[in-house]
């Protein structure tokens, strides 16, 4: 298996506890990105479980049917933002894992892609060794679509998005940002369908689930645990300032 990053020796790891707000959780992000970028911290693995979020991309917010689609949104109980990374609407929520990976890099725009490629990989296998049928590649019709999205598949057949990533640069140091959809996903669907026709963007609800729809019993917690074990496994992980959910 290759591995997503090219030049950490070691990660500090950072477990943030859950939160009710959603703007602090992505903000903390960029402000751990700046931090990297400026030698003030080392390259970092951030994990946490999101407050319920509507994440709009840059070009929602300029369509006339955004400020619907952030009341609808709020109407289900999820935080209508605005992410400064690429890409469409997404939601998610408890059931989800975010994680944050951060390394510094002179030329951090070069190397897009193949991170996006090596991200989507390692993810797919972390999903498969928990038993679902988890592959790279767009499903049809799916909400946030995404060339590099990881996707489990029912029957053969790519049915359900599991994985959403996106990147940030900036000078120094890049951040690379990862969804996973575990559980409950029918609020999801729910909230996704009422942000979509708002936005007036075509999709198929069925490609929101979660891991737990194709593989009964999966958690949050197995995916933590699965992803913590394959980075271990080939990268050092330095767990001296993490914090933990109570």
């Amino acid at each position: 298996m290759s591995t997503p990053w090219t030049g950490a020796a070691g990660l500090a790891l950072v477990v943030d506890p859950a939160s009710d707000d959603a703007a602090r959780e992505l903000d903390r992000s960029i402000g751990l990105l700046r931090e990297v970028a400026a030698g003030t911290r080392p390259p970092t693995l951030r994990l946490y479980r999101p407050s319920p979020t509507v994440a709009f991309g840059q070009r929602d917010a300029r369509l006339p049917g955004f400020p619907a689609a952030s009341r609808s949104a709020a109407a289900r109980g999820f935080a209508p933002l605005v992410r400064r990374a690429g890409g469409r609407a997404a939601a998610y929520h408890r059931g989800c894992l975010v994680v944050d990976h951060i390394e510094p890099a002179e030329d951090a725009v070069a190397g897009t892609r193949a991170r996006f490629a090596a991200f989507g990989n390692f993810f797919a296998h972390v999903l498969t060794g928990l038993g679902l049928d988890a592959h790279v590649g767009e499903v049809p019709g799916e909400y946030c679509p995404g060339e590099f999205s990881v996707h489990g598949r029912r029957d053969g057949v790519p049915a359900v998005k599991l994985v959403g990533t996106a990147q940030r640069v900036v000078a120094g140091a890049w951040l690379f940002s990862s969804v996973v959809v575990v559980e409950d996903s029918e609020p999801l669907r729910e909230v996704l369908t009422d942000v979509y026709a708002a936005l007036g963007l075509a999709w198929r609800p069925a490609t929101a689930g979660a891991a737990r729809d194709l593989e009964p019993g999966v958690t949050v917690d197995d995916v933590e645990a699965a992803l913590l074990a394959a980075y271990a496994a080939v990268v050092r992980l330095d767990e001296r300032g993490a914090t933990r959910p109570a």
